[in-house]
């Protein structure tokens, strides 16, 4: 084996044991709390031709019979950092009082592993690993809405083994089997005064858990032309149960101590599902340099689940879920890739992605909303074998207004995400062989 042979299976082998960790960091809000950008060259395009464009072997986490058009063996390995900026702030009708929190999602990495391998002419197998659902937030402890959240985690990592066949020459069908890894966290402060007559520090209430889910990935690739080809993809939903005894601290208040034992939360059991996912893509060479890309997708919120512990001092109430109210989300693109020259290609991407709650259900622990993406990206051939890429992604998420109610006192915490946005920085290499 050849000394570069050798550092690339370094850096492969490196790569698989920081993606199981980096992934499970990964985590933004965009319509819902899918991410498209996973480190690998599709990052520039806003996810517009995502399940019909097949360049490398990261094709496989959104359409599994793109990598049936791949040819020998091909390995890609990415790392991302999202950095957030995600501020909450109070307005008059908030009854809560503390500070706004702080930058809620500072920063997060993130890193992937795809490889395929042509069979035959016809068949090619595949593995991904990768994070592209999740959130993870941190708000200062002693802040407005410390009762409803201070440190929120829900992240993952699937691993995909995949398999495609062409059957015809226009038709290539995959299918990639997905177990998920999920991991979830929450992590809230307890009001210790008593129906307000006392003034004591706050206790806490700690959950976390992790559990394991199945679910299938689906696709077709259908080449219309020479020219033009289109992609359908389908992700199944998958269902991640956390069942785990909450660490109660501090908590000297009688009345939620009593509310405690009465709903024995020793057992607390949150179900959730990751959503199921509908994409259509289309790619359309239009000349030797231009290449017009664009995608249509739908994520299935409403059967989220209901997910969280609601803790109201001032009622002395313990709810075991809370209510979502989350819908169904829409995803459009638009995109191009400029080949400048044999070694340089330029991508560039457009999108939106509906809001998977309304302004009044929205929560803090997870303050979704509209997302427009705008993205940008370079891949540059340094040999026949060996493919670097670069890209950048704003997610701008705007204004969005939360208003929080404590079911039982009806206490509100009430203000407004300003100008909320994530920028994702990406790269990787894709090697060739």
């Amino acid at each position: 084996m050849t000394t570069a042979r050798v550092g690339v299976t370094r850096l492969v082998c490196s790569t698989v044991l920081l993606t199981g960790l980096g992934a499970l960091a990964q985590s933004a809000n965009a319509g819902g709390i899918f991410i498209y950008e996973a480190g690998q060259e599709g990052n520039g395009l806003a996810n517009s031709g995502a399940a019909a464009l097949a360049n490398d072997p990261s094709v496989l986490m959104s359409n599994p019979a793109g990598i049936a058009e791949l040819k020998g063996t091909q390995i890609s390995a990415n790392a991302q950092v999202i950095l957030g900026d995600i501020r909450f702030s109070r307005d008059s009708d908030n009854q809560f009082d503390g500070n706004e929190g702080g930058n809620a999602l500072q920063w997060l990495p993130g890193a992937s592993l795809f490889i395929s391998h042509q069979l035959d002419e016809r068949s090619a197998i595949g593995f991904g690993m990768y994070g592209n659902f999740g959130l993870a937030l941190n708000y200062d402890d002693d802040w407005a809405g410390r009762y409803f959240t201070q440190e929120a985690a829900l992240m993952s990592v699937s691993f995909q083994p995949t398999i495609a066949h062409q059957f015809t020459d226009q038709l290539s069908v995959g299918i990639g089997p997905r177990i998920i890894y999920g991991y979830y966290r929450n992590e809230m402060a307890i009001n210790n005064n008593l129906l307000g007559l006392a003034d004591r520090p706050d206790g806490q209430l700690e959950y976390k858990d992790t559990d394991v889910g199945t679910g299938v990935n689906l696709g077709l690739l259908y080449k219309l032309d020479e020219r033009t080809q289109i992609g359908l993809a389908y992700t199944s939903k998958v269902k991640l149960e956390f069942k785990d005894s909450p660490e109660v601290r501090d908590v000297s208040n009688p009345i939620i101590n009593a509310a405690l034992r009465r709903l024995d939360v020793d057992s607390l059991e949150l179900d959730m599902n990751v959503p199921q996912t509908v994409l259509f893509s289309v790619a359309h060479q239009l000349d030797p340099q231009w290449k017009l890309l664009g995608s249509l997708g739908w994520q299935d919120w409403s059967d989220f689940g209901q997910i969280g512990v609601e803790v109201d001092a001032n009622a002395g109430g313990v709810n075991r879920t809370v209510e979502r109210q989350y819908k169904d989300t829409w995803h459009a693109s638009i995109g191009a890739q400029y080949q400048a020259n044999p070694r340089l290609r330029w991508s560039m991407g457009l999108g939106y992605d509906s809001s998977a709650v309304d302004d009044k259900d929205r929560t803090v622990d997870n303050p979704m909303g509209e997302a427009w993406r705008l993205a940008t990206g370079v891949n540059y051939a340094l040999d026949e074998g060996l493919d670097l890429h670069l890209a950048y992604t704003l997610v701008w998420l705007g204004d969005m207004e939360d208003q929080q109610t404590k079911a039982r006192s009806g206490e509100t915490l009430s203000g407004t995400y300003r100008n909320s946005a994530l920028h994702i920085l990406a790269g990787g290499a894709t090697w060739r062989f």
